[in-house]
C-alpha cells in the first residue's frame, strides 16, 4: 500500500500542497479530481519523485521513501504517467516501450507478451515513431512503458485528455482489468466525471491545494461528489 501523510509542497514562494494525505491500495482505484489549478497534477509528480516536497512523507508497504528522485521512485515501484504523455517522438514504439528498462535490473529487459494483450495496436506499430501515432494511441503506448517497469502503484494523469472516445473505453477496460487483478494500486487523476467515478473506490477532492472531501462509496455519493467537484 502507498501512504502519502501530510505532504507540503512549495514553487518558490508559492505553497502549492498543503497537508495532503492520501491511500491507495492494491486493488482499487484511488481517483484525485477538482478543477484546474488546485494541485492534483502536483501530487502526482511529489509522489513520482518528479518535484521535492518541503514536509510529509511517502510510504511504500510501510517503508518509507525519504524524499526520492524521480528514478528512485521507479525503481520502488511507483510508475507515471504524465499528462501529455512525454512520449519520445522521434523514437519507434519498441524504443519508447524499451525505456522502461532503466530501472530494472538487465535480465528483466523484456517486453512481455502481455503488454501487447492489453494494447494490441502496438504489436503492429512496433517500428512507427512515437511521434507518428494518434493521441489516443501515445496514451495507450504511455500507459503500457509505465507497465513495462512492473509497478506496484501506477500514477495516471489525466489520461483521457485529447482521447478520441473508443480509445478512453479500452483504456478504461485495462485500468478495470488491473484493479481486478489486485496487484496494482492505480491513483487516477481525472477531470471527466463519468470516467473517473464509474473507476473509483475512493475518491479525494481538491481545492486550493488541499482535500476538501473524501469518500470510499464514490458511485454511491455521485450527487454528493458532483457537487463538491464543481465549487
Amino acid at each position: 500500500m502507498l501512504e502519502v501523510r501530510d505532504l507540503t509542497l512549495k514553487y518558490g514562494q508559492s505553497q502549492i500542497l498543503h497537508g495532503i494525505s492520501l491511500k491507495a491500495e492494491p486493488g482499487k482505484v484511488t481517483c484525485v479530481m477538482g478543477t484546474n489549478g488546485v494541485g492534483k497534477t502536483s501530487l502526482l509528480k511529489a509522489i513520482a519523485g518528479r518535484h521535492p516536497f518541503a514536509a510529509g512523507s511517502i510510504t511504500l508497504d510501510g517503508r518509507d521513501l525519504g524524499h526520492p528522485t524521480a528514478f528512485a521512485a521507479a525503481k520502488a515501484g511507483i510508475a507515471y504517467v504524465p499528462q501529455g504523455r512525454e512520449v519520445f517522438p522521434l523514437l519507434t514504439v519498441e524504443e519508447n516501450l524499451e525505456a522502461g528498462f532503466a530501472c530494472l535490473p538487465k535480465a528483466e529487459h523484456t517486453i512481455p507478451d502481455r503488454i501487447f494483450d492489453l494494447f494490441p495496436i502496438l504489436k503492429d506499430f512496433l517500428q512507427r515513431r512515437g511521434g507518428d501515432l494518434s493521441g489516443g494511441q501515445q496514451q495507450q503506448l504511455a500507459i503500457a512503458r509505465a507497465l513495462i517497469t512492473r509497478p506496484r502503484v501506477l500514477l495516471l494523469d489525466e489520461p483521457t485528455e485529447g482521447i478520441q472516445p473508443n480509445i478512453i473505453k479500452q483504456i478504461g477496460k485495462v485500468i478495470e482489468l488491473l484493479r481486478d487483478e489486485g496487484e496494482i494500486a492505480v491513483i487516477l487523476v481525472e477531470q471527466y466525471f463519468d470516467f473517473a467515478v464509474g473507476l473509483a473506490d475512493r475518491v479525494a477532492v481538491m481545492d486550493r491545494g488541499a482535500v476538501s472531501y473524501r469518500t470510499e462509496q464514490a458511485r454511491e455519493d455521485r450527487d454528493r461528489l458532483l457537487q463538491a467537484v464543481s465549487i
